[in-house]
């Protein structure tokens, strides 16, 4: 599959119409299963695992179809109040996963997901949720959709001294949209990303460093809105040590490295999500006023559940 479609082993990438043949080809002959996703609605459910009852909203844009539905169905499941703006014309957007080993090859079409609109976001009953809550995290996929909708909730936060948490989701968001990424990135007080996506950010601003600690520093002191929160950034690393930097606001950082939790390889069935799931747990200790060790051991424990089950559920 990965021959046929010309895809890399561990990616994540969106599909071109040479890909579209992917989604039925994977439910048709690779008994491929149906998994509601999302990488920031992932986050979401695994936060709200986490936390108290009514914790959490998810806002997106879906189609009017099944897979909306099912989306729904789980985010009820999970506990999180979706807000979805209703496209007409386009499908609910789809994620093809190939997992080869514990990599995995994602191939998302956007579709409904790409039409998501600031104005959405601003209708009272929306921007109601948005002005109540105290933590906001906005997937760096999302900078391909809509940067106003990200930077109005960036605003919010840095204006109220509200968390504003960015994932930074994939290498080609680094490549190829680099000015919104860093539009954003100055409002953030948490950056979450993993190795590959670090060095992309690296890259995509010619530092000429591959020493991911070293990565984590220089993101750590980039410029800053809101500076009455350090800027921390995580780096996962696979079955790495997690390295988390702290500005110290002179252009330095405490880099440290934190294990992950232990998992023998026949317990592991799909690292697919196995980020997102981080990232859920993480949040979670945010919202519940963790130290940052305890915000990464609630990650890695999330993670490590994710791992043990198929796709992110």
């Amino acid at each position: 599959m990965l021959e046929k479609y010309g895809l890399n082993a561990n990616d994540a990438i969106l599909a071109e119409e040479k890909h579209m043949g992917l989604y039925e080809d994977l439910l048709q002959n690779c008994n491929a299963k149906l998994i509601a996703g999302g990488a920031a609605q992932n986050t979401a459910r695994g936060a709200q695992y986490m936390l108290s009852d009514n914790s959490v909203v998810y806002i997106g844009c879906v189609g009017k179809d099944k897979y909306a539905d099912i989306l729904r169905e789980a985010g009820s499941k999970a506990g999180i109040r979706t807000e979805y703006k209703v496209d007409d014309v386009q499908p609910t957007g789809r994620c093809g996963v190939i997992i080869t080993g514990q990599n995995r090859s994602l191939v998302t079409h956007l579709a409904a997901a790409n039409e998501y609109k600031l104005d959405h976001l601003k209708q009272p009953e929306v921007w109601s949720l948005v002005e109540k809550a105290k933590v906001f995290f906005v997937g760096g996929f999302h900078l391909t959709v809509c940067v106003p909708a990200a930077m109005a909730l960036a605003e919010e936060a840095a204006g109220k001294n509200k968390i504003f948490i960015l994932s930074l989701s994939a290498p080609f968001i680094s490549a190829f949209f680099k000015d919104p990424l860093d539009q954003v990135l100055a409002y953030t007080d948490y950056v979450i990303g993993n190795e590959a996506e670090a060095l992309a950010f690296a890259e995509s601003h010619g530092w000429g460093i591959s020493d991911l600690p070293e990565i984590a520093k220089k993101m750590a002191n980039l410029p800053k809105k809101n500076t009455q929160r350090p800027r921390t950034v995580v780096i996962t690393h696979g079955t790495e040590p997690t390295i988390s930097a702290v500005s110290d606001g002179n252009g330095g950082a405490e880099v440290k490295t934190t294990p992950i939790r232990k998992i023998s390889q026949d317990e592991i069935y799909d690292c697919n999500g196995a980020g997102d799931a981080f990232s859920g747990g993480f949040c979670a200790g945010l919202v519940q006023g963790k130290s940052l060790d305890e915000c990464l051991d609630m990650g890695h424990w999330l993670a490590n559940l994710s791992i043990r089950e198929l796709g992110p559920q």
